[in-house]
This record gives C-alpha cells, sequence and structure tokens, in this order.
C-alpha cells in the first residue's frame, strides 16, 4: 500500500512522457512526475520518494523533503488564509490545509504555528490542525525513569517549557533546570526523568541516570528505590547506621546526597531523604 503524507520505497515499472510510474509490491502505481526523475536510473531500481496529493488531487511522488509527514507534528509558516481556512507552507509546492474548526485560535498570514498533520477520514486529504492537545496522549505510556527520548520544544508555560515526547506524548521540563535558550518547534534528545501516577512526565535535557552518578549516588538512589522513595537517614544519622543500610560512610553519605541534591533527584527532610 502507497501511503499518502509519508516516504514509500518503490519500484520504477516504465518511463512515460510524464514521468516515472512507480510501484509497490500489492500493484499499487503513482507517478514520480519529470520534475523528479534522478537524472540516472534503471528499471525495477528502487526509489525513496513522499506520496501526496496535487493541486487536482492525484496521488503524486516526489522527491523533496516536507517540513512534515502524517501523524507528526511540526512548527510550520502561514503562506495564506482565505474564506475556506489557512494554508501552511510545509514545503510542497501545494500549501496544507488547516479547516477553521482545526484552528485553535485564527490563523494570520506569516505566522507560525505548531501543528499536527493527519488524513481526513471523510475526504481521504491531508489536513493540519493546530488543536494539537488532542493528538498527545500519555494515559497508554510505558516510558520508564531514565528512558531516552526524542523531543520537540511545543509550548512555554510558568513551570517551563512543555515538550512533545517520542512524537506523541507530553512532558515538561522545569524552567529552573533549562540552562540555554529553547526554541518553538526544535528537536532534541533527552531523558525521562520522573513518571508520576497520573502518567504525567518529567524531563531532563541533561543526562542522567546510574551511569553519569558517582558510585554513591547510585547506591542512595538505588536503596531507595527499594525502599519507595524513602530512607530515614539525615545529617544526624548515626555512622554505623549508615553503614549498615548503604554500606558507605557518612562522609560518602553527605557527598551522595549532595550530588542528588543538586541534581534535583532528592528531597532532604528532617525525617530522612524522598526521591523526587
Amino acid at each position: 500500500m502507497i501511503k499518502l503524507g509519508d516516504y514509500n520505497t518503490l519500484n520504477i515499472l516504465r518511463h512515460t512522457s510524464v514521468g516515472l510510474f512507480l510501484g509497490d509490491e500489492d500493484g499499487n502505481e503513482i507517478l514520480l512526475p519529470n520534475k523528479y526523475v534522478p537524472e540516472h536510473y534503471e528499471i525495477a531500481d528502487s526509489i525513496n520518494v513522499f506520496c501526496y496529493l496535487d493541486h487536482e488531487e492525484r496521488p503524486v511522488a516526489v522527491t523533496i523533503k516536507p517540513k512534515i509527514t502524517i501523524n507528526s507534528f511540526a512548527l510550520l509558516k502561514v503562506a495564506d488564509v482565505t474564506e475556506y481556512g489557512a494554508f501552511l507552507d510545509w514545503g510542497m509546492e501545494k500549501h496544507l490545509f488547516v479547516p477553521f474548526k482545526e484552528q485553535a485560535r485564527k490563523m494570520e498570514p506569516g505566522k507560525w504555528y505548531m501543528v499536527y498533520m493527519y488524513e481526513d477520514p471523510k475526504t481521504g486529504r491531508l489536513v493540519a490542525s493546530s488543536k494539537t492537545d488532542r493528538f498527545l496522549d500519555n494515559s497508554q505510556m510505558t516510558l520508564e525513569r531514565f528512558d531516552e527520548v526524542e523531543l520537540m520544544v511545543y509550548r512555554y508555560t510558568d513551570l517551563g517549557t512543555e515538550m512533545i515526547v517520542n512524537g506523541k506524548y507530553k512532558g515538561l521540563v522545569y524552567k529552573d533546570e533549562i540552562y540555554k535558550k529553547l526554541h518553538l518547534g526544535e528537536r532534541l534528545t533527552g531523558v525521562v526523568k520522573k513518571v508520576r501516577d497520573d502518567k504525567k512526565l518529567d524531563i531532563s535535557l541533561e543526562k542522567i541516570g546510574f551511569k553519569n552518578l558517582e558510585p554513591s549516588a547510585e547506591k542512595v538512589l538505588e536503596v531507595l528505590e527499594e525502599h519507595h522513595g524513602f530512607l530515614n537517614l539525615h545529617d544526624k544519622s548515626d555512622p554505623e547506621l549508615i553503614k549498615e543500610k548503604l554500606g558507605m560512610s557518612k562522609k560518602s553519605y553527605k557527598k551522595a546526597i549532595g550530588v542528588l541534591y543538586k541534581q534535583k533527584r532528592i528531597r532532604i527532610e528532617e525525617d530522612g531523604i524522598y526521591s523526587l
């Protein structure tokens, strides 16, 4: 099946006056217009192309790279607004349509918006929506602490910067953990810092995890997890108790919790330490 709005690896079937006809293993065919035909090719060669509907709603293949693919997010600029809706520049000859009902707020020419592209089930056309929250769902999320994730800068809030995580979840990087300017739509990698009970994700832009900690800090985290996130150890705890529970000196323990506190991995209270 040739998937519109996405890349497809197809075989060259034949050359015609209007371009190359490409096909998949199921016998579906699509035209690669002359302007996109490579200089050198052989019949039966495979070629990777992007497929979508042209101005006349005909499926076509192109070799240019779009700024967004189906079922994904991107920050795009409005090229035009008409009585039907807005049209976005996504790198294709035919602009991407955003119906008025899919605009979180009325779009304006020349401005940039975060959008999600999908196939309209009624028309089969590719359309975009700036009502992006409905395409993010953490309810079935299976990520775990310390997992490395792909991020896109999504929205700025009072707490920090919201991120689109792995293209389908929502996460947050707290403002006091951001040490560089983040641009809307920017793509970067991060690490899951915490998965909350309500499936909300705390994200770190810095590499965290046991491999990046000194052994004493790693040990404290391991024992914290074994004790459901709480250890009744503090500055005044007996050195023998610390040695019994953690197998380290009080000096090493204080150094370890200092590292973890600085990284915002623990909370220190009078009765002990709590994992965050």
